[in-house]
């Protein structure tokens, strides 16, 4: 029996390398999210944890790096600064929470839409979108932004659960994490 070369060729899944690449930022994302809750609670769609947490110039998802062959700057104005690449958290929390969650898939021919961690998480984007419309409409009132979080906070506790996190009251979220790639792949 000789291996395909796919993506399970050798000893390697997918689950472990999604959790060393995902993990860090879905981690980071919900201590953010959980930040939110005092303001959230006081409705106040001003607060600045609630502002970062949706600004799409609030987090460096990529950092710059210089473009330079060799040592040498091969550009006609002499520019090699790389540029960052600038997202919200919510935008970065949403790719990555799809992306890990359709890493623990058990059978290839399944759309990911069909799988219960993805179908967590999209139920979860539902909830968050309802309180982003709030943030950036100040004028009136769409939803119940308290509603919409306590219901978030209920779909992310089984999302977690799901793609083998600690739950959300277990105090493992109170601190900051790494968001780079390949940090670990373990829960730290």
């Amino acid at each position: 029996a000789s291996a395909s070369g796919g993506a399970t060729a050798g000893r390697y899944t997918t689950i472990p390398i999604a959790k060393r690449r995902y993990y860090g930022r879905v981690q980071q994302a919900v201590h953010e999210f959980l930040m939110m809750g005092p303001d959230m609670v006081q409705q106040d769609m001003t607060a600045a944890k609630i502002q970062y947490f949706f600004d799409p110039e609030g987090v460096v998802v990529v950092p710059a790096k210089r473009k330079d062959v060799n040592g040498q700057c091969t550009k006609k104005d002499n520019d090699c600064r790389g540029k960052e690449i600038r997202d919200s958290r919510w935008n970065d929390m949403k790719a990555s929470m799809y992306l890990l969650g359709n890493a623990f898939r058990t059978d290839q021919q399944k759309p990911p839409d069909r799988l219960p961690t993805v179908k967590a998480a999209k139920a979860f984007f539902k909830e968050v979108d309802l309180i982003e419309k709030n943030v950036k409409n100040k004028k009136k009132k769409d939803s119940d932004p308290p509603a919409a979080y306590a219901n978030a906070l209920d779909i992310l506790d089984v999302y977690l659960d799901l793609v083998e996190l600690p739950p959300i009251n277990s105090g493992h979220y109170d601190k900051e994490f790494d968001t780079l790639v390949g940090e670990s792949a373990r829960i730290t």
